[in-house]
């Protein structure tokens, strides 16, 4: 029976899904065939393909702004012990006055990406016959794709991964074979049905998001908070359309979902990555994924006493 780990799109957040799949894998000992990623879960699927948990976990933990932004264009305030976010203008004008497409750049991600997904490592799945599945947006065909480890050059893999992770317009656009490419989210943050698609029968989805919204808004101060609060409720309601479609597709094929959701916000912008609030999240996502195995058990051990 094929099976498979789908990681949604949630930028720092990732340190979450990081640690509910240590607990799969490590405690349960479980196994997949099939890994799709969106965003932040692009950049983890190859690592889990070789079940180097511990390797990612040192990388979501020791990630900051300068790992992933060669031009940030967040400017980050502590105030009475809590981080404040607003844009850093001159680093956003210096973009437009050097004719580029975004607010700021994440080339520095893109090293860090051909750093940590080696060519070891993208043979070793292939020789393993591991499918690994990025989702990408294509802005120029206005379509989803999905690119497999196992029909990628190294290089372009590598590119997908990068391109699957930029939340465009304050990250680096991809520009490849005549195209423009942005975060995979924006078309398909949670990719439940591609799984099922490719032959999956039981997944393991883990979205970045509550289950139920928790919060409202702060009103916008500026154009660049009103654009992120816009995306934000965009993605949101794509994650509840993958989420639904994922279910009914699930039903009608006969497969095996489980949903791992944050029990709470995690976070108001996820592009804002702190070490320790990451290593705190990874923490999170152990105990969340133990928590719900230990309560299914219970569950399961009171349907059995009633039946009795």
């Amino acid at each position: 029976m094929k099976k498979a780990l789908v990681i949604s799109g949630g930028g720092s957040k990732g340190a979450f899904a990081g640690g509910v799949v240590e607990y799969l894998m490590k405690e349960k000992n479980k196994k997949y065939d099939l890994f799709l990623g969106t965003s932040t879960g692009s950049l983890m699927v190859s690592h889990l393909a070789l079940r180097k948990v511990d390797a990612l976990k040192e990388l979501y933990t020791k990630v900051n702004q300068q790992s992933i932004f060669s031009n940030s264009p967040f400017k980050i305030k502590t105030i009475h012990g809590e981080k404040v976010i607003s844009i850093r203008h001159r680093n956003t004008l210096w973009n437009f006055l050097k004719g580029r497409k975004t607010f700021g750049e994440s080339k520095n991600l893109r090293r860090l990406i051909r750093k940590n997904v080696t060519k070891e490592m993208y043979d070793e799945i292939r020789e393993k016959n591991k499918e690994v599945v990025v989702t990408i947006s294509n802005l120029t065909a206005n379509k989803i794709e999905y690119k497999s480890i196992l029909d990628c050059s190294y290089d372009d893999f590598c590119d997908w991964i990068w391109g699957s992770c930029n939340y465009v317009p304050f990250m680096s656009l991809l520009e490849k074979n005549s195209c423009q490419y942005a975060d995979g989210g924006f078309g398909c943050l949670v990719p439940i049905r591609e799984a099922i698609l490719r032959g999956a029968k039981e997944i393991d989805a883990i979205i970045l998001e509550t289950e139920v919204t928790q919060i409202n808004r702060m009103p916008a101060k500026n154009p660049f908070s009103l654009m992120l609060n816009v995306f934000d409720f965009m993605l949101e309601h794509v994650e509840k359309h993958n989420v639904t479609i994922g279910k009914l597709s699930a039903k009608h094929n006969d497969v095996k979902l489980n949903l791992y959701y944050t029990p709470t916000v995690l976070t108001t912008n996820s592009l804002v990555f702190d070490k320790k609030l990451m290593k705190k999240w990874w923490k999170q996502g152990y105990y969340h994924a133990k928590y719900k195995d230990d309560t299914s058990m219970n569950d399961f051990r009171t349907e059995l006493i009633g039946d009795k």
